[in-house]
C-alpha cells in the first residue's frame, strides 16, 4: 500500500492519503451494517425505489474509497454488487431471494476483506466466485456470463491483499471522462436550488479540506435557495460533478468558465451524464485500484486530490445527505472512547470532591455562612446535572446491538430447516456502552436457544394448530435505575419431567417438590444441555450457565418463565452504568458499606428475639408470614466491635435472583450517588464485594455484592 501511495504522490499529488484510512474503513462499516439491515428488511414483492437507491449508495459509497486507497479486491466486487443493484433500482431487474443471499454473502466477504486491508489476521475470502454469481444474476442468463466477466470490467482473480495495487489494463479502452486540465482554471459554480444551503455550503468545505483541490469564494447571489462560487482548480469538470455530488444532486450543479454568459450550460454535463453511472466505474478514471481502461494512473494527477474527498468528506455520508438534512452531519463528532473515559473519571472525581465539600458544610454555622452554604447547593446542582450529561455521552441505543440479530437468524433458520420471523421492541432504549459490548454475546446465546430448541419445526407447528412461522421477540425498556431486555419466542417451551430427568441424570439433586421457576433455572447449570444431538448450532452443554455468568458479572439478573407448548421468556435485567449508581450507606460498628438501591426492598427495626436459629447454626427472621435468612454482615467481614450500644439491630431486605435475605446492619446513613471504583484491576477480587468507592469524609467504602451474599446465604 505504501508503494501505491508513492506512486499516486509521483503523479503529482503532495498529499497522504493514510491519514483517511480510518474514516474509511469506519464508515464502511457503517454502509455494511446498513446495506445488511436493508437488505434484510426488503419486500422482493413491493421492492420500495428509495430502499433500492439507498443500498446502492451504500456499495456505491465503498467502492468510491476503497478505489481511491488502492483497495482492488474491495472496489471489484463491490463493483460487481453496484451493477446488480443498479439493475434494480431502474426496475430492469426483479429482486429475488438468490440475490439478496449473494449481497448477503459478499457483505460478509467485504468485512473480511477490510479486516484484513487494517492489518487483522482473518482468512482472506475468495470473492471470484461471488463476483461470477453477481454477475450471472445482473444479467439474467448464465449463457451471457463471458460477456460480464470480461477484463475491462475487472473479473479477474482479485488482487493479493497483502500488497494491493493497480490492476494493470489488459487492452486499451477509449476513455469516457475528460482529463484533468494542466493548469488552474477560473471558475463559477452554480448551486441550487437546495432545500438546504448547508448542503452547498458543504461545496466550500472540500475545498478547504482537500489539499491541492484548489481555492474557492463566494459570491453574492440575490437567491434564498442558490449559491454561486468562484473557483481556481486543475481538476476537470467530471471530477468535481463526482466531488460535488455527495452533497448535492447532479441536476443542481452547474460549472461554467467564469465571465461566461448566465445562460451557459456546463460542459461536463454530456461528459458524464448521470447514466453513465454503474457502466464505468462510477468514480474517475486512473485512481489507484480503479478496473483500468487503458489509461495509466499519471495520467490523472488531479484525480488522487478529488478522490480524496468523497473519503474526507467520508464517503458514507453520501446516503445520510440524500436522507436527512444536512445540518445533522455538522452535529455529530467522532471522539475516542478513550477521551470519554478520561471524562468520566474525571467527573467522578469532581462528584466525590463535591460530597467531601457538602459533607464539610454540614459544620458550619449556617447563619453566618448562609452565602456560601447557598454556593455549595448550587455546585451540588451542576455537579449532578454535569454528571447526568456526560454519562449520556457513552450511552448507545440498543438498536446497535438489535440490528445484528435478523442476519443471523436468517442463516440459522435457513440451516435449521425452520420458518422464524423477528420482531423488536424499545430499539432506542439506552444502555451504557461498556455493557452494550458484553451483553451482545449472551443475548446472542439466547436469541440461537430460541431457535434451536424452542421454535418447532413447520409441519410440528401446523400439527399443534400454530403458523408455520415461529416468532421470536427482543424487547428493551427501562425500569427504574435497570433496563429489561427479554427474548420471549411462541415454541415449545420447556418440559419440567425433562429438565427434572437430566438434572437427575448429571447428579444434580432434583426432587420433584421444587417449584417450577426453580426447575427452568436449572438450565444454568454448567454443562447442562437438553439437546438430542450434538450440532454445530447448540448441544455441546456450554452456553446458559456462561451466559448466566456474563450477566452476573455485570450486576444484572436472568429470569426464566415458561409455559409447556406455548414458549419461554427469558429476562434480562442490567444496571444502566457500570461507572455511578445509587446506593444506600449503612454503618456496621465503625465501617460504611454502600448496598446497590435497586437491590433493597426495605427495611426495619427488630428485637433480639425475633431471629431464630435454625439447623447448623443458620439464622433466619420472620417477615409478614415468611421466613427470611440473616446475614450478620458483622460476622461475614469480621468487623471489629470497640463497643456495644444497646439499640435493636435493624434489618435490610435486598433481593438478588430472585430471593430474598435480611442484613444485620447497625444504623442507615442514608441514599447517594457512588462513583464505582474497581477494586479487581486495583487490588484482587474480595468474595461479597463488587467494588470500592470513595465517601465524601475521604474514606474508603466497600459496594456489598448482594449476589454474592445471598448464593453465600443459600451454601
Amino acid at each position: 500500500m505504501g508503494e501505491m501511495m508513492n506512486e499516486g504522490q509521483a503523479a503529482g499529488d503532495n498529499f497522504d492519503l493514510t491519514q483517511f484510512y480510518q474514516i474509511f474503513f469506519e464508515e464502511a462499516g457503517e454502509n455494511l451494517d446498513q446495506m445488511e439491515q436493508m437488505l434484510l428488511q426488503l419486500d422482493l414483492e413491493k421492492a420500495d425505489d428509495e430502499e433500492l437507491n439507498a443500498i446502492f449508495r451504500c456499495a456505491h459509497s465503498i467502492k468510491g474509497g476503497a478505489a481511491t486507497f488502492g483497495f482492488a479486491d474491495v472496489a471489484e466486487l463491490t463493483h460487481q454488487m453496484e451493477s446488480l443493484l443498479d439493475k434494480l433500482r431502474r426496475h430492469e431487474l426483479q429482486p429475488t431471494a438468490a440475490m439478496v443471499d449473494v449481497l448477503l454473502e459478499s457483505s460478509d466477504a467485504l468485512r473480511l476483506l477490510l479486516a484484513r486491508h487494517q492489518g487483522r489476521d482473518v482468512e482472506t475470502p475468495a470473492t471470484h466466485d461471488l463476483v461470477s454469481r453477481i454477475s450471472i444474476l445482473a444479467n439474467g442468463s448464465p449463457s451471457e456470463e463471458v460477456q460480464v466477466l470480461q477484463p475491462s470490467t475487472l473479473a479477474t482473480a482479485p488482487v493479493s491483499v497483502s500488497t494491493p495495487a493497480p490492476v494493470a489494463a489488459p487492452a486499451p479502452a477509449p476513455v469516457s471522462a475528460a482529463k484533468p486540465a494542466s493548469t488552474a482554471r477560473d471558475l463559477e459554480i452554480h448551486i441550487g436550488p437546495v432545500d438546504n444551503l448547508a448542503q452547498a455550503d458543504g461545496i466550500a468545505e472540500l475545498f478547504r479540506d482537500i489539499p491541492g483541490l484548489g481555492t474557492i469564494d463566494t459570491l453574492p447571489c440575490d437567491q434564498t435557495d442558490k449559491r454561486i462560487f468562484r473557483a481556481q482548480t486543475t481538476a476537470s469538470d467530471t471530477d468535481l460533478l463526482d466531488l460535488f455530488t455527495f452533497h448535492v444532486s447532479r441536476e443542481q450543479i452547474r460549472i461554467v468558465d467564469a465571465g461566461a454568459p448566465p445562460g451557459a450550460d456546463s460542459p461536463a454535463a454530456d461528459a458524464a451524464p448521470p447514466s453513465q453511472e454503474g457502466k464505468d466505474f462510477g468514480f474517475f478514471d486512473g485512481a489507484p485500484g480503479v478496473p483500468a481502461t487503458g489509461v495509466p494512473a499519471a495520467a490523472a494527477p488531479t484525480a488522487v486530490a478529488a478522490a480524496a474527498g468523497e473519503v474526507a468528506k467520508p464517503a458514507a455520508k453520501a446516503e445520510a445527505r440524500a436522507a436527512a438534512p444536512a445540518q445533522l452531519e455538522s452535529s455529530t463528532l467522532r471522539v475516542s472512547v478513550s477521551k470519554v473515559d478520561q471524562l468520566i473519571n474525571l467527573v467522578g472525581e469532581l462528584v466525590i470532591t463535591q460530597a467531601m465539600l457538602a459533607q464539610k458544610s454540614r459544620a458550619l454555622d449556617n447563619g453566618a455562612n448562609q452565602p456560601l452554604l447557598a454556593d455549595l447547593a448550587d455546585l451540588d446542582r451542576n455537579t449532578r446535572d454535569l454528571q447526568e450529561a456526560v454519562m449520556s455521552i457513552r450511552m448507545i441505543p440498543m438498536s446497535v446491538v438489535f440490528n445484528r440479530f435478523p442476519r443471523m437468524l436468517r442463516d440459522l433458520a435457513a440451516k435449521l430447516g425452520k420458518k422464524v420471523e423477528l420482531i423488536t421492541h424499545g430499539e432506542s432504549t439506552e444502555l451504557d456502552k461498556g455493557l452494550i459490548e458484553k451483553i451482545t454475546d449472551p443475548l446472542t446465546h439466547l436469541i440461537r436457544n430460541s431457535c434451536d430448541h424452542g421454535i418447532e419445526m413447520p409441519e410440528d407447528r401446523r400439527a399443534r394448530g400454530k403458523s408455520e412461522h415461529g416468532t421470536i421477540t427482543l424487547s428493551a425498556s427501562h425500569q427504574g435505575g435497570s433496563i429489561l431486555i427479554e427474548v420471549r419466542d411462541d415454541g415449545k417451551g420447556l418440559s419440567r419431567e425433562k429438565l427434572l430427568s437430566k438434572a437427575r441424570e448429571k447428579g444434580i439433586d432434583a426432587p420433584d417438590s421444587m417449584s417450577d421457576n426453580e426447575v427452568w433455572n436449572l438450565i444454568f447449570a454448567p454443562g447442562f444441555s437438553t439437546a438430542a444431538e450434538v450440532t454445530d448450532v447448540s448441544g455441546r452443554g456450554v452456553g446458559m450457565d456462561v451466559v448466566k455468568k456474563n450477566i452476573t458479572a455485570l450486576n444484572g439478573t436472568v429470569e426464566i418463565d415458561s409455559s409447556e407448548g406455548f414458549g419461554m421468556s427469558v429476562k434480562v435485567r442490567l444496571p444502566l452504568t457500570l461507572a455511578i449508581m445509587d446506593g444506600m450507606s449503612v454503618r456496621v460498628s465503625e465501617e460504611v458499606y454502600i448496598l446497590p438501591l435497586a437491590s433493597v426492598i426495605e427495611s426495619f427495626q427488630i428485637k433480639p428475639s425475633d431471629i431464630n436459629t435454625v439447623a447448623q447454626g443458620a439464622q433466619v427472621v420472620k417477615v409478614r408470614d415468611e421466613y427470611m435468612p440473616v446475614i450478620e454482615l458483622e460476622r461475614v467481614f469480621q468487623v471489629p466491635r470497640f463497643e456495644f450500644n444497646g439499640t435493636s439491630p435493624i434489618m435490610v431486605v435486598v433481593e438478588a435472583d430472585g430471593s430474598r435475605v435480611a442484613l444485620m446492619v447497625d444504623e442507615l446513613l442514608g441514599q447517594q450517588q457512588v462513583v464505582i471504583k474497581n477494586l479487581e484491576s486495583n487490588y484482587r477480587k474480595v468474595p461479597n464485594v463488587s467494588g470500592a468507592t470513595i465517601l465524601g469524609d475521604g474514606k474508603v467504602a466497600l459496594i456489598l455484592d448482594t449476589s454474592g451474599l445471598i448464593r453465600r446465604s443459600r451454601h
